[in-house]
């Protein structure tokens, strides 16, 4: 069932969101050649909670840590540990936030030190842009769908894939909710969004194809041809005629 939230909601999702945006910032400084993926989480956490704010991901489903660390070829839900980031990396960085009973939710993805293979840059480059194309299409009337169709579209059309195991999805007093919010589909298919809907919306994309498997630790998800992923994502609330970005600072 998709719930629509009042403005008190959404006002609590901000501030979720803004908790969010922090730990970007913060993650942004301290990504670099030398630093573990469980000196990251403990770091986020550390932001996390000098805010009053819980990590939504810890204990969600058995997930050990407070953000997903995905490095190279892992396409999402990295496990962070004592796996030592080096020059040339990139890495996504899955943050979510829980501020008074309500979440906040983004992904971004990061250079490790220096980057100078230009396919690198751009599947960075698209993916990103991919995640803005997608946001685009939400607005009142539009259909969940035409987010789909316009990710897909976008990626493809770079020589990129995005896999349809994984999606974006509706968010709000819990970090999943209905709707989920697909990369792969058909424009005017879907759900009806609507005013006061929040949603997560989170390009995921391959260099190579789109096939992927995951890792025995039951979370890490990895492309089967080894090419490496970028991951994007922003918590939005719908508003009269588009879309509110709520992972963001001020």
């Amino acid at each position: 069932m998709i719930s629509i939230k009042s403005p008190r909601e959404i006002d609590l999702m901000r501030k979720a969101g803004r908790i969010v945006a922090a730990v970007h910032k913060k993650m942004q400084e301290v990504v670099r050649p030398g630093i573990s993926t469980l000196d990251l989480d403990r770091i986020a956490e550390e932001v996390i909670r000098s805010y009053g704010a819980t990590p939504s991901f810890k204990g969600y489903q058995g997930f050990p840590n407070a953000i997903c660390t995905s490095i190279n070829d892992t396409l999402v839900h990295g496990i962070p540990d004592h796996t030592v980031l080096k020059d040339g990396d990139i890495i996504s960085i899955d943050v979510g936030a829980c501020y008074k009973g309500y979440h906040g939710d983004s992904a971004w993805s990061y250079i490790v030190g220096k980057v100078e293979d230009p396919k690198i840059i751009d599947l960075m480059k698209v993916t990103e842009e991919a995640l803005y194309i997608g946001l685009e299409q939400v607005k009142p009337g539009n259909r969940v769908g035409d987010i789909a169709y316009a990710i897909e579209t976008y990626v493809e059309s770079h020589g990129y894939s995005t896999p349809i195991e994984y999606t974006g999805h509706g968010i709000g007093r819990h970090v999943h909710e209905d709707p989920a919010v697909p990369n792969v589909g058909k424009a005017h298919t879907l759900e009806v969004l609507k005013k006061g809907m929040c949603i997560a919306v989170e390009p995921m994309v391959f260099m190579g194809k789109p096939h992927c498997y995951t890792l025995p630790d039951g979370w890490g998800v990895k492309s089967k041809d080894g090419s490496l992923a970028a991951h994007y994502e922003h918590t939005v609330a719908i508003t009269d005629d588009g879309y509110e970005i709520m992972t963001k600072e001020d």
